[in-house]
């Protein structure tokens, strides 16, 4: 059976987003277009954070570390969808289908744990702002980032381990336009119980538990924010919190879009297309809505453009 699992399961297929072959250029254009504008705009906040020394706060070190994941994220997808569009062809080696697997895991993991970590960063600052620079110190800040990656690299590897004991058909079909994991559950030959209860472990882990920070930080927000009685501070210290709250909506609101219709339709196409919006249309709309709502974001940007435009 092992042998099986090596050599029968060299490659599989991934079958995209359509089989019709007119609707291809379109795909091909429009995912290369988001893909680039991903990358350009998170690249172009990280520039803009790092250059400018008044950005120099946990909020934006963070913001910049979003950036950074949103562009590793679409790229463990996105390139090699283009690639096989563009050389008509369907195949994914077995090598490449695992390491899809294990950062796909692994920065979609990231992003959840860093949403919360901004949230608490929001909760400091607001709730406790005499306090904020010594509770939010560099070393703090770092150490939470770097923790958070050591948890979802850990929590990837025990998911690429799980999967290196299942077997695969020859050919086996990926009704996907990338190695999703619970769509290579579906399609595995061999049992896949434990690889289940190591999905819903992770997902409370890296899903529920990032989530249920996010709601705790924001009532503490709330709570505070109704103790005070001048508007205008009310609205100072809420406006802090607009940007993070449009990226907290967008990304938990299209993942949970894609579970419900998932479970609704019942069909493997819809659900490809309605994961498109989390994983390729949210990190392309993020630097937009952070330098769209933030006047010191879109200042540091005008600033970066003004030097690199003589």
């Amino acid at each position: 059976m092992e042998t099986e699992n090596h050599t029968g399961a060299s490659e599989f297929l991934l079958l995209g987003l359509s089989d019709n072959p007119q609707l291809q250029p379109l795909i091909l254009g429009l995912f290369l277009s988001m893909y680039l504008v991903t990358v350009l705009g998170n690249l172009l906040i990280i520039l803009a954070v790092t250059s400018d020394s008044h950005l120099h706060t946990p909020m934006y070190f963070f913001l910049c570390n979003l950036s950074l994941v949103d562009i590793c994220f679409v790229s463990t997808m996105v390139p090699k969808m283009l690639v096989n569009i563009q050389a008509h062809c369907k195949d994914i080696t077995y090598r490449e289908c695992l390491a899809q697997v294990y950062f796909f895991m692994t920065f979609a993991g990231m992003d959840n744990i860093l949403l919360s970590i901004m949230a608490y960063d929001r909760f400091v600052a607001i709730c406790q702002p005499l306090h904020y620079t010594v509770i939010m110190n560099p070393r703090l800040c770092g150490l939470l980032v770097l923790t958070s990656l050591c948890i979802v690299s850990c929590v990837s590897l025990i998911h690429l381990l799980l999967i290196l004991r299942l077997s695969f058909s020859p050919g086996t079909e990926i009704s996907h336009f990338f190695c999703e994991l619970t769509e290579l559950l579906k399609v595995a030959s061999s049992d896949t119980f434990v690889n289940s209860i190591a999905l819903y472990m992770a997902t409370a882990v890296l899903g529920l538990l990032p989530a249920s920070g996010i709601l705790f930080s924001y009532s503490k927000i709330v709570s505070s924010l109704m103790r005070m009685s001048s508007a205008a501070s009310k609205y100072k210290a809420f406006s802090t919190c607009g940007s993070h709250l449009c990226v907290v909506s967008l990304f938990y609101g299209t993942t949970l879009g894609v579970y419900l219709s998932s479970a609704v339709t019942q069909t493997s196409l819809s659900s490809s297309t309605a994961s498109v919006m989390y994983t390729v249309v949210t990190p392309m709309l993020n630097p937009f809505i952070y330098s769209l709502r933030n006047k010191d974001v879109k200042g540091a940007l005008g600033q970066l453009l003004s030097r690199a435009v003589p």
